[in-house]
């Protein structure tokens, strides 16, 4: 439940889910531990690690507030952010993915804010490859899948991607948070979930860069098949198609 932390209600808990993240997640925390932001927002960090192998553990004890280990049987990103949900005290639960970059984190903090005030259920954004990495088959395909996945929202599908999702705790906590039996696709099935109780926002102004890593290894075509039958798998059986959704690092 949200506390009270001198004697402010702690507004956001932004939580990570981390397993073998040593390269990119100092990038993230490093941006979200600036003292500007933590001055003017009101926020918690809380990193939870499904096993990892590497530094991801120590890199997360160095920036965050909180460190969860999810000592599931099996694991999976859906129990990652359902584990680090539990820890979470504030009003708003924003969920980040540990390879992205963010752009307008100020902006994002106050839209979020502001939707979740108002008339909307959950709030999503524009994913894109940042400028230094991306490659024109990247802004074609994120071009469009931008388009389709607010489309979605529009006539009342529900899509965000698990790069970023923010909710209500209350939301989440009616929702029972993520399936941890899907091992893909857990994003879409719940911000359709989501998408069930009202409206949710996905915000234009505001862009989420994502590492092309699994672009570059997988390639687009794949990423895109694998993306459909899941959601395909999710919407009439109820499970993923994917048994394991494989790490790329």
């Amino acid at each position: 439940m949200p506390s009270v932390i001198n004697g402010e209600l702690l507004k956001f808990s932004i939580i990570i889910p981390v397993l073998n993240e040593e390269k990119l997640l100092p990038r993230l925390l490093k941006q979200l531990t600036e003292n500007d932001l933590r001055k003017k927002n009101n926020y918690e960090i809380i990193v939870c690690d499904g096993g990892s192998n590497d530094k991801s553990i120590a890199i997360a004890a160095q920036y965050a507030d909180k460190v969860v280990l999810d000592k599931s049987s099996k694991k999976t990103i859906a129990g990652g952010r359902n584990r680090g949900a539990e820890a979470a005290s504030g009003e708003i639960l924003i969920f980040l993915n540990a390879d992205i970059f963010l752009k307008n984190f100020s902006v994002l903090l106050e839209e979020t804010e502001k939707g979740l005030s108002g008339k909307y259920f959950g709030i999503t954004s524009k994913i894109m490859v940042h400028p230094s990495e991306s490659k024109f088959s990247d802004s074609i395909f994120l071009g469009f899948y931008n388009r389709y996945f607010r489309f979605l929202n529009l006539i009342g599908m529900g899509m965000g991607r698990g790069e970023f999702q923010a909710v209500r705790n209350s939301t989440f906590r009616e929702l029972n948070g993520f399936r941890e039996n899907l091992a893909a696709g857990e994003d879409f099935d719940f911000f359709r979930r989501v998408r069930s109780l009202g409206p949710v926002l996905f915000l234009k102004n505001v862009i989420i860069y994502e590492s092309p890593r699994r672009y570059r290894k997988t390639g687009h075509f794949k990423i895109l098949l694998s993306w459909l039958l899941n959601s395909i798998f999710v919407i009439f059986l109820g499970r993923s198609l994917n048994r394991e959704w494989k790490q790329i690092r």
